[in-house]
């Protein structure tokens, strides 16, 4: 269902962008995340609330620390008090997901190196956008050929433990991991939060969820780069669009719940 139109309208705009598939991969992931905004929204400005209340969350803990289940009604009651429902995100989220997924495999299937790629294309595509045999997907962007990934070539081979590196990440590559990393940093005074009181609290439970918080905050941006060493740089470009795309939202909430 979504799959084939989403094909579609990335040659839709490579043909309108002057057969520019780095122009087409970012257009288009900003169009689908425009139109994904009312989805995330909510769930965006619920957890900007929930970060918000952190402190009132931490006075809970240490009053209920002891009885989860007095903790849990009073996490409930206060969340009923500020208007946040925690589980109004999952399903725009499950349906986002499912949506960036076919997106993903839209790229994957204009990207891919092979000599039969027009003739498969053409199976997806609708009657007014097909592509003469005669014609080839032009995947230069910038410095980047978005068929391989965004990598640069070191003059020299190092040798550190054992592993041979003759090449380095990419502007773009990099650039994705740093997004990723400044839009889970934007959490961090809440993870703080939360371990200074894991600290005073008998369970261990709540060390080890702080704990697995603090990690996925650095372990998102090192498997951004870790993933982008195999993929074709048109995916990387997809996933900075889309990185830089969540950040500005972010920040214009955190904004807006300030005024």
């Amino acid at each position: 269902m979504l799959y084939q139109p989403l094909v579609n309208s990335l040659i839709f705009l490579y043909q309108i962008l002057g057969h520019n598939l780095g122009l087409a991969i970012i257009g288009l992931t900003i169009i689908i995340r425009g139109l994904l905004t009312p989805l995330t929204a909510p769930s965006l400005k619920a957890a900007q609330k929930m970060k918000d209340l952190a402190p009132e969350m931490d006075k809970l803990k240490k009053k209920f620390g002891k009885d989860k289940q007095k903790l849990a009604q009073a996490q409930l009651e206060l969340y009923k008090k500020y208007g946040i429902n925690p589980a109004a995100g999952c399903l725009p989220q499950i349906l986002q997901i499912i949506i960036l997924l076919a997106l993903f495999q839209a790229f994957s299937q204009v990207l891919k190196e092979d000599g039969e790629i027009i003739k498969k294309l053409n199976d997806l595509l609708y009657g007014p956008l097909k592509i003469t045999d005669a014609v080839s997907i032009q995947t230069r962007f910038l410095y980047l050929d978005l068929n391989k990934p965004d990598m640069i070539a070191l003059p020299f081979r190092l040798n550190i433990l054992g592993f041979v590196i003759d090449k380095l990440p990419g502007i773009f590559l990099i650039g994705s991991a740093v997004v990723q990393f400044l839009s889970s940093k934007m959490m961090m005074p809440t993870v703080k939060a939360e371990e200074k009181v894991a600290k005073k609290t008998v369970q261990k439970e709540d060390d080890m969820a702080t704990t697995m918080q603090k990690q996925m905050l650095y372990m998102m941006p090192l498997m951004t780069l870790f993933i982008g060493f195999n993929f074709p740089s048109g995916l990387v470009l997809y996933w900075l669009t889309f990185s830089l795309f969540m950040l500005g939202q972010q920040l214009l909430i955190k904004f807006q719940e300030k005024k």
